[in-house]
């Protein structure tokens, strides 16, 4: 016993135990939570050391005194303080409580794990039908924008048949007035071949036939109206597409096809009135026939409609064109671009003023009321807008009489926004000398404009 006891005082564990003590209280607030359990763990390492080593001693020593030596200490001393500490350590919890409370914590457990589950399921429940709410959304929309476009198509049928329907009506007039004429052709005929037996000398009195362009007046009609909606359903969109290349802005490209459109037929219309001069200068000293000089002249141009001058009239739409305070700035793209187009336009601009009476465009302005006998309005307008913000195809009218409707595009404050563009700086530029210099106008991709001599 003396030998452990000796080593136990050599060791000096007590002093280390002290030294550890106040090294940890002097770093406590300094070091981290996991350093203070460490150092903690170390103490009862060592204390546990200790006590091991009083307990061999106490053995020891009960072992050298007897069986009997020191039985009144170990009772009064060791083992009510072993008693207390059994006790503290198990009078707060029972063994039935502890139970109790470990299977509580069991089924706390369970039911958190449940209620996540199923949280978990009704979130990709929602999920899944956030989805299939989404799609059925982008289904509807879809469809929504099939039915408008089916719409619109079905308008344009109806159009299309309704000009079908005038231009069937016309024909059969036709059919029936040429099958008038030729029966009272057959019947002259046969009236010149019978014989008679005194020679008639010519008389004086005018003849009753028409001329050809009486005659075809109704089928050229017809074909005309049909030629000016095909300029519309598919010349227009080429010509837009192309333009569409250069300019961004859908709606200055409309403003220039429907310029172009309304600057061919005034051109058309005084190339017509300028070659029905020349025609009636011509034939008038030597005209001798059963027509009028009027009708001889109308009958000669429509035989020789191809002496027309067509490109003198595209370079005037041209020029037109350039000068147009609307579209002439800023210069996006040539107007050489869409040649063919206003081509197209002048030659049956210049036809349809053979007809009698002529056709020609319904006079429009931005921001005029607008008038649903003249104009359907265009898919992007507003449709509770009553004014024109901008025209993209004129009507074609007989006298006061619509034959093909034209489109417009209505929003609202459309006057407005006309009256500041026109108030704009950009406008202003128009009178700016630079405007002859055509060819150094060009700021975009396109062709640069060229003068109209270059045609």
């Amino acid at each position: 016993m003396a030998d452990t006891l000796r080593r136990l005082v050599n060791t000096s564990s007590y002093s280390v135990l002290q030294q550890k003590l106040e090294s940890w209280y002097k770093d406590y607030h300094v070091i981290s939570c996991e350093q203070s359990l460490t150092r903690c763990c170390e103490l009862l390492e060592v204390t546990s050391k200790v006590q091991g080593q009083l307990f061999t001693i106490l053995n020891l020593t009960a072992q050298e005194g007897g069986h009997y030596a020191g039985v009144d200490t170990l009772k009064s001393r060791l083992l009510p303080w072993l008693g207390s500490c059994f006790s503290m350590a198990s009078t707060s919890v029972s063994p039935d409580t502890s139970l109790n409370l470990i299977q509580d914590n069991v089924e706390k457990d369970r039911k958190l794990q449940q209620l996540s589950l199923s949280h978990e399921s009704d979130m990709l429940k929602m999920e899944e039908q956030l989805c299939s709410t989404r799609i059925e959304l982008d289904s509807t929309r879809q469809e929504l924008r099939e039915a408008y476009e089916q719409m619109e198509l079905y308008k344009r049928k109806l159009d299309v048949l309704e000009d079908y329907e005038r231009q069937v009506r016309l024909l059969r007039d036709e059919v029936t007035f040429l099958t008038a004429e030729k029966s009272m052709l057959q019947e002259r005929l046969v009236r010149s071949r019978s014989p008679s037996p005194l020679p008639r000398r010519s008389s004086p009195v005018r003849s009753e036939s028409p001329t050809r362009a009486q005659i075809t007046s109704s089928a050229r009609h017809a074909r005309l109206v049909s030629r000016f909606s095909d300029l519309y359903a598919i010349e227009r969109p080429e010509a837009q597409s192309l333009l569409h290349r250069y300019v961004d802005d859908l709606e200055t490209v409309q403003k220039i096809l429907f310029i172009a459109t309304v600057e061919s037929f005034q051109a058309a219309k005084l190339a017509y009135r300028q070659f029905k001069l020349r025609v009636r200068k011509t034939l008038s000293p030597t005209h001798v026939g059963p027509e009028t000089v009027e009708e001889a002249v109308v009958d000669y141009i429509v035989r020789n409609l191809d002496l027309y001058d067509v490109q003198k009239s595209v370079d005037d739409v041209i020029n037109a064109m350039n000068v147009n305070p609307r579209i002439s700035f800023p210069p996006e793209v040539d107007f050489l671009l869409i040649s063919s187009f206003i081509r197209d336009m002048c030659r049956t601009a210049f036809a349809m003023q053979t007809l009698d009476p002529p056709l020609d465009l319904a006079f429009s302005t931005d921001g005029e009321l607008y008038n649903d006998t003249k104009y359907r309005r265009s898919y992007d307008s507003e449709f509770t807008a009553p004014l024109v913000s901008y025209h993209v195809w004129p009507a074609l009218m007989e006298g006061d009489m619509v034959l093909v409707k034209g489109e417009a595009v209505t929003r609202r404050g459309s006057l407005w926004r006309s009256r500041s563009r026109s108030c704009s700086p950009v406008r202003s530029r128009t009178g700016s000398p630079t405007r002859t210099l055509i060819p150094s106008r060009s700021r975009s991709p396109s062709p640069g404009r060229l003068s109209t001599s270059r045609l």
